[in-house]
This record gives C-alpha cells, sequence and structure tokens, in this order.
C-alpha cells in the first residue's frame, strides 16, 4: 500500500490525541430489569420455578378481548396450580390474537384447523336440523308422573 494513503486513512480515524484508540468504542446499555425484593422474596415462598422459551402468552378475558404478553417471564409450580406470569400486557381483539396464534403454527397446521373447522361446522348443522330433546329418554314415564300427583292431591 502507499504510505501516503495509509497516514492519511490513519489521521482520519483518530478521534483524540497521541496514545488514544483509534475509533470510539460504542458500549451498548441494556436495560437490567430487577424484581423487587418482596416480590422475589413471595415468588420464593410460592416455590415457583421459571418457565423458559415462552413467546407470547394469551388470555381470553370474560369481556371478549385478549391479554396478549409477547416474550413474558413465566414461573409456575403446577403442584399448587400457580402460574405468575410477567411483562408487558397489551390488549387485543379474539381475531388479532386468533390469526397470530396461526400464523405461528406453520402450514401443516392451518389444514388441520381447516379440517376441524369443517367437521365442527357439519356437526353444528346436524343438531340444529334436529331437536336434540328426541335423542335424551324419559327417566320418569308418565303414569309414575300422574301417580305423584294423585298421591298429593290426596294428602291435602
Amino acid at each position: 500500500m502507499n504510505p501516503e494513503k495509509l497516514a492519511k486513512l490513519q489521521a482520519q480515524a483518530r478521534i483524540g490525541g497521541k496514545g488514544t484508540p483509534r475509533r470510539k468504542v460504542v458500549k451498548s446499555t441494556k436495560a437490567v430489569s430487577k424484581e423487587d425484593p418482596k416480590i422475589a422474596s413471595t415468588l420464593k415462598q410460592l416455590g415457583v420455578q421459571p418457565i423458559p422459551d415462552i413467546e407470547t402468552i394469551n388470555m381470553f378475558m370474560e369481556s371478549g378481548k385478549v391479554m396478549a404478553f409477547k416474550a413474558p417471564r413465566l414461573s409456575a409450580n403446577v403442584e399448587a396450580n400457580t402460574f405468575v406470569v410477567a411483562g408487558k400486557a397489551e390488549e387485543k381483539s379474539p381475531e388479532q390474537a386468533l390469526t397470530e396464534m396461526i400464523s405461528r403454527m406453520g402450514s401443516f397446521d392451518q389444514n388441520t384447523l381447516s379440517q376441524l373447522a369443517k367437521m365442527t361446522s357439519g356437526m353444528q348443522s346436524s343438531t340444529d336440523a334436529g331437536d336434540v330433546d328426541d335423542d335424551i329418554p324419559d327417566l320418569i314415564s308418565a303414569s309414575e308422573e300422574q301417580d305423584k300427583s294423585t298421591d298429593l292431591d290426596a294428602a291435602d
């Protein structure tokens, strides 16, 4: 290489005076989320263990909305049926949440879901066509009901 070009490049890269590094090192700081000591002690008392590699959690509420957590911290004690979800929650409509769930599942599962939807819609149409009570037998016959009503009239 040409020594003049090399000297020119070195002069451009140096930020400070003699003895300083040639390029500025940019340090990226990550936000470290420390849990509150009271929360940490309560979680320890509950005996929950962290469950890693959870991408999303969707909670369907009674109001019809969906509470979605992206990259949550999940801890659980299965024996005590205790689950702790920590993270930022976002409220969504059920359509948005289901669309995201189906897109994550892949093409194989979409085919399976469409087949299940066809089967369940076929089952619903067959139950709508006939009366559901026709399939359920009566436990008490009509003659037994008349006997009970006459017994009640005689007791008066």
